[in-house]
């Protein structure tokens, strides 16, 4: 159950995951041996955040809903998602395959409608001439 021929166009391929597979924790628990491959649920996961789907959506190809769910958040608890995509990030970076250059355009960020031109109390106050005593107190 190691390898799984690639059934759907979007799942895996051999070489995706012969990179991705070293970088996964070891954990062999004990007990019954799983229905399901670890690269099955990967490709279920996988699945269903390209499709955002509700986790009970999940075709039944990758494995039982609850099996994949179960995994993705063992391993979002853990810190394992955070620490695979910080090994392939590495590994894309000595590569040479990501460019880190940020580019931001004042013309893409605007501000909200309300934001332009409504009168802020309490920090925009007339102005007095200078030399003018304190103004006067109304009572009544």
């Amino acid at each position: 159950m190691d390898t799984l021929a690639v059934t759907r166009r979007f799942d895996l391929t051999d070489e995706q995951w012969a990179v991705l597979e070293p970088l996964l924790p070891a954990g062999k628990r004990p007990g019954r041996p799983p229905r399901c491959s670890r690269r099955q649920l990967i490709d279920g996961i996988r699945w269903r955040t390209r499709a955002g789907a509700p986790w009970r959506d999940v075709p039944p190809c990758y494995g039982s809903w609850s099996a994949v769910y179960a995994l993705f958040r063992r391993w979002q608890r853990d810190g394992t998602w955070a620490a695979v995509l910080t090994a392939l990030q590495a590994i894309a970076d000595a590569a040479g395959r990501i460019v880190w250059d940020v580019s931001v355009d004042s013309t893409i960020a605007r501000a909200h409608q309300h934001a332009a031109g409504a009168r802020k109390r309490g920090i925009c106050r007339r102005s007095r001439p200078v030399g003018s005593g304190p103004s006067r107190t109304t009572t009544r």
